[in-house]
């Protein structure tokens, strides 16, 4: 393909001319694949981190214990690693041994999902021996092997594959969703932290309604008050940036009764002081005193204790995520037609 970067090409030619494999692999490939420019640029080689940190100039040991070193070439990171075999998992999310006496094929079976593990060998031809492409075709994500071994691998994997399916636009196979729902409680080993980040890409991807079952299927049950299952779709009416999704997610999780308060939620995912308050003040977000239907007018409509809390729940996420609609007779039509 000629669409791989001057520096990458030069690399791998240097690996090669050296007498070693070297391809472009993972998500940089997913991404030519699918016409768009990737963020970062991953190669993979027989050769040891030893030989790669002689052969250029500029390198960084960014983790030798897995094989990898960061090559510099004409201002670009390239992420370069050894081909390995990994051992099993104890701990959740490391392999416990690593070992460099692999093929390509033997790298790409550890790999996540069949759409991340293509590479691109010398004449720009597609390695893809996991069907990767069949399924970036079919728009599905699917596992490298079975779900069960790759979540017990690293349970954050389940969360990976409904935030590819959210940036993508991509469904997911009935067996990875399968496995999501019934190894959930593994999620619990996950740091907040991980999930988080994992969680703000989904929530601020394209397609974020794709990414509903981080909630209904219990990955995040550990973090609310019961589960919930919010529409996430409706956050793409508001801006892709951080903040305003984070306030409008807060708001479906406050229509369902899934939190106790907004600070305490984004707190409980090791959200920054900063980012929070951020979040709380975005776009003047409006609390249930700003509704322009009080306590008392739907008491006047008939609805009671509990009934009047859930109301006013319902209508503020509404109002959160379409402003204009806070006036009494839209609140009213909203409140009549069950929205």
């Amino acid at each position: 393909m000629n669409l791989i970067p001057r520096p990458v090409s030069v690399c791998c030619e240097a690996l090669r001319s050296s007498g070693h494999e070297a391809y472009p692999v993972g998500g940089c490939v997913r991404d030519l694949l699918l016409g768009r420019p990737p963020s970062d640029w991953d190669v993979t080689t027989s050769a040891l981190p030893e030989t790669v940190t002689a052969l250029f100039d500029k390198t960084v040991p960014t983790g030798l214990r897995h094989g990898t070193v960061s090559v510099f070439l004409d201002g670009m990171k390239i992420e370069v690693t050894t081909f390995r075999r990994e051992s099993a998992y104890s701990d959740g999310r490391h392999p416990d041994q690593v070992s460099f006496d692999a093929t390509l094929t033997d790298d790409l079976s550890r790999r996540d999902f069949t759409i991340n593990a293509m590479a691109l060998d010398a004449s720009g031809g597609v390695v893809d021996p996991f069907g990767g492409r069949q399924d970036l075709d079919a728009r599905v994500i699917r596992c490298v092997g079975t779900p069960e071994q790759r979540f017990g691998e690293d349970a954050l994997r389940m969360f990976r594959a409904l935030r590819f399916a959210a940036q993508l636009d991509f469904s997911i196979s009935t067996d990875v969703t399968e496995a999501v729902a019934l190894y959930a409680q593994r999620a619990r080993s996950v740091s907040a932290e991980r999930v988080r980040t994992e969680l703000e890409k989904a929530i601020c991807a394209p397609f974020p309604g794709w990414a509903d079952g981080l909630f209904s299927l219990g990955l995040m049950d550990r973090f609310l008050l019961k589960r919930a299952s919010p529409e996430l779709g409706r956050l793409s009416e508001r801006e892709p940036h951080a903040p305003a999704r984070w306030s409008a997610l807060c708001g479906l999780l406050e229509e369902e009764g899934a939190i106790s308060g907004r600070k305490e939620f984004l707190s409980s995912l090791r959200l920054e002081r900063r980012v929070i308050r951020e979040i709380l003040n975005d776009g003047a977000a409006p609390g249930i005193r700003d509704l322009a239907l009080s306590g008392g007018a739907m008491y006047r409509m008939g609805l009671r204790g509990p009934e009047i809390g859930a109301a006013q729940r319902r209508l503020l996420a509404h109002v959160r995520l379409h402003p204009q609609d806070n006036t009494a007779d839209d609140l009213i039509r909203i409140l009549n037609r069950g929205d």
